[in-house]
């Protein structure tokens, strides 16, 4: 199976449990960071695009202040959730 090819609704949540605080809404990982302040929350947000520019898959991102919220869909895979954006999410999660 691709890296992009669409995880079953089963492949998903057992992805799931090896990745605390992540969930499904709407349709994508999704998982909410809070930091101290602006300067770690970008600080975060840097050391994520790294990482994600080296599996050439990125982030829907959103950051106000001191939170960052993640959102991941392959859009190769029809907008689905892949392996690769569990592998992304778990960089993510190296990272903090």
């Amino acid at each position: 199976m691709s890296t992009t090819t669409a995880l079953s609704d089963a492949q998903i949540k057992a992805a799931l449990q090896d990745l605390p605080g992540w969930s499904i809404v709407a349709g994508k990982l999704h998982k909410e960071f809070k930091f101290a302040n602006f300067t770690q929350a970008f600080g975060f947000m840097t050391k994520v695009a790294i990482e994600a520019n080296t599996l050439n898959h990125h982030p829907e991102w959103f950051n106000v202040w001191n939170k960052v919220v993640i959102d991941l869909v392959t859009h190769e895979a029809g907008n689905q959730i892949s392996a690769l954006d569990v592998a992304l999410a778990h960089k993510i999660e190296e990272v903090v």
